[in-house]
């Protein structure tokens, strides 16, 4: 049987601040129920939790990595009372999302703002994954629906194509590059900022490299295109970003945009589940909505 929820903040609490008495104090619970409670949980465990002396609690060994689940335990606790409470509020479901930083930054806020307009009494859940974590998080179960960028494997899941974009070289003003649409190879003299190695751009451009024999010079490599816009303005090398998401930073900061002539600069995202007909209804609505009902008709099979 688990430990009660007290009991665990109780013990959580002695912890942070090496003292039982707090605990006890913050918890509205008697110092010896708190002492009961504390030797209860080192019976059942068969393992002693914390170290007690003049000068308060240490964790044990065994305390340490207790306290790490019982943090754990709290917190999905946590989020199942405030999902419940949404239901009891008159919610009526609830999606998870994992999407890429380039749907996120470009398509899917308009697209998720319309499904909520739709159906108000569902709650969407989005969170922002590299698109390798996010089919990783579906064959898992972690999430409902994944948007991906092309070029992640994504065999085993049936994926819906959903939008696409180009891809284009961000440079400082000033810069001694002057085109105004180019192939990468002409890039790859310069040193380049980019994204982290987990982004998918980052396979395309590595690819796209290695054909060329010629290695890119990754000077800096950040989490966010708006890092990489900043530290390009700051003349740290040439960035490549999405079109769009590049606009949104290029005016303000004074930056130029080249078109990549390459076909691999032109991207597809997919829309990706586990099984289509396994999803809630609001699931399958939000799909639909996402890519169309005809692209649905036309393909239901596996990636």
């Amino acid at each position: 049987m688990l430990p009660d929820l007290v009991s665990l903040a109780l013990f959580v609490r002695a912890v942070d601040t090496k003292s039982l008495s707090k605990a006890a104090e913050q918890s509205h619970i008697a110092l010896a129920a708190a002492s009961r409670r504390i030797a209860l949980l080192e019976h059942r465990y068969g393992v002693k939790l914390l170290y007690r002396s003049s000068q308060g609690v240490e964790s044990t060994p065994a305390g340490v990595a207790f306290a790490t689940h019982a943090r754990k335990m709290m917190e999905q606790a946590e989020k199942m009372q405030a999902e419940l409470s949404d239901y009891a509020k008159g919610m009526k479901g609830h999606i998870r999302i994992k999407a890429n930083t380039s749907a996120i930054t470009q398509y899917l806020p308009k697209d998720l703002a319309q499904f909520s307009v739709a159906y108000p009494d569902v709650k969407l859940e989005l969170e922002e994954s590299r698109s390798g974590e996010i089919i990783q998080a579906l064959r898992e179960g972690d999430t409902d629906i994944g948007v991906v960028m092309d070029g992640v494997p994504r065999e085993g899941l049936v994926s819906y194509e959903y939008r696409r974009d180009r891809l284009v070289a961000v440079v400082p003003r000033g810069h001694e590059f002057r085109a105004r649409q180019a192939a990468f190879e002409a890039l790859l003299k310069y040193d380049l900022v980019a994204l982290d190695s987990s982004a998918a751009m980052m396979r395309l451009i590595s690819d796209a490299a290695a054909r060329a024999g010629q290695p890119p010079r990754l000077r800096v490599q950040v989490k966010s295109f708006e890092a990489v816009c900043k530290l390009v303005q700051a003349n740290m090398g040439i960035g490549v970003l999405p079109e769009a998401a590049a606009l949104d930073f290029a005016p303000v900061m004074g930056l130029r945009l080249v078109r990549l002539t390459d076909d691999w600069a032109d991207r597809c995202m997919y829309v990706c589940v586990r099984d289509f007909d396994s999803l809630t209804a609001n699931g399958r609505k939000l799909v639909e909505q996402l890519v169309g009902d005809a692209c649905l008709r036309n393909k239901r099979s596996p990636s």
